[in-house]
């Protein structure tokens, strides 16, 4: 199911103005960020969305990744991606309580 999230929105967000915030940023392929950040970070129904133990993968809604392309496209400045342009954005969500963080994954295509 496409996820239309305004908790994926607002950690995003939140983690765009408060770099200090993530712990890692990896680009692991070419065309995927991953951050890990402090999971004291407050986020919406956090149990849902960034399942303890295991991942969570969605796509994100057409209409999210339109009205919100500005934001989705500085996250992509930090894949390897040679060239602009993806149609399609996948969230991978977990928290990993021992190391005391969320992760979240996008992935452009």
């Amino acid at each position: 199911m496409a996820s239309n999230s305004d908790s994926l929105y607002n950690v995003l967000t939140k983690l765009q103005h408060h770099p200090e915030l993530v712990m890692t940023s990896t680009a692991q392929y070419q065309n995927t960020v991953s951050l890990l950040f402090k999971d004291s970070v407050s986020v919406a129904d956090a149990a849902f969305y960034f399942p303890e133990g295991h991942l969570m993968v969605n796509r994100l809604s057409p209409d999210f990744v339109a009205k919100n392309g500005a934001l989705l496209d500085d996250y992509y400045q930090l894949t390897a991606q040679g060239k602009p342009g993806y149609h399609d954005v996948w969230v991978t969500t977990s928290h990993l309580p021992k190391r005391g963080a969320y992760l979240l994954e996008l992935s452009y295509e």
